[in-house]
């Protein structure tokens, strides 16, 4: 019988993996050189070259820089006039209306603005370049399912 004070069972002692790990444990050690590409290459080489592909990224990155600026821009230039130009914003255009009220009020066409900016330049750029890519893409795969 054990009680509350006795000591827990015997256990076997502690035994270590003699495995060897998967992987390179120390940088240093000296790798096996891995293992080459399959020589026999392709009859026809790649349709989609990567320039098409970087330029598809640049003016994608153009399209989100555009849009973004617009929105920002004017936020920006909201808050810089409200801080440093308070005489300015606070001057009445019309019927009680102030300029910084006005000015305000102007955001909402501004974000509509930044949106048609996007779609716009998505239609215009971005989109011709990777319909492009694609139909270059899809050319590839046919090529690969003849041989």
């Amino acid at each position: 019988m054990t009680d509350a004070f006795s000591s827990p069972p015997h256990q076997p002692p502690y035994t270590p993996h003699t495995s060897s790990p998967s992987y390179q444990t120390y940088p240093w050690a000296r790798r096996e050189p891995e293992p080459q590409p399959n020589p026999a290459a392709p009859r026809h080489p790649s349709l989609g070259h990567h320039s098409d592909l970087r330029v598809l990224r640049g003016a994608y990155r153009w399209q989100r820089r555009v849009a973004t600026l617009t929105a920002l821009g004017y936020f920006v230039l909201f808050l810089l006039l409200s801080a440093f130009a308070p005489s300015f914003m606070t001057s009445e255009v019309s019927g009680g209306l102030s300029m910084g009220l006005l000015l305000g009020l102007l955001q909402v066409p501004v974000t509509c603005l930044a949106i048609w900016l996007y779609e716009h330049t998505a239609r215009v750029r971005v989109d011709p370049l990777a319909d492009r890519i694609r139909d270059l893409a899809a050319v590839d795969a046919r090529r690969g399912t003849v041989r």
